[in-house]
């Protein structure tokens, strides 16, 4: 869980934008995301398919 504390001197606008950013490297929302619904084998071996592609495209590229 991420977690943050707010500073005495610290806005909450800037204590919010420090707590987002946990979540996105502790990869929270990318998670959500990929349970809000079923992934079938096929779909899931498809999805991690196409990753490898792209990666591999941009490896090539460098």
């Amino acid at each position: 869980m991420a977690e943050v504390i707010i500073h005495e001197d610290e806005s909450f606008e800037r204590a919010l934008k420090r707590f987002k950013k946990k979540c996105e490297k502790a990869g929270i929302l990318s998670d959500l995301r990929k349970h809000r619904h079923y992934e079938k084998p096929s779909e899931r071996r498809k999805r991690k398919m196409n990753a490898a592609r792209r990666k591999n495209r941009r490896d090539r590229s460098s």
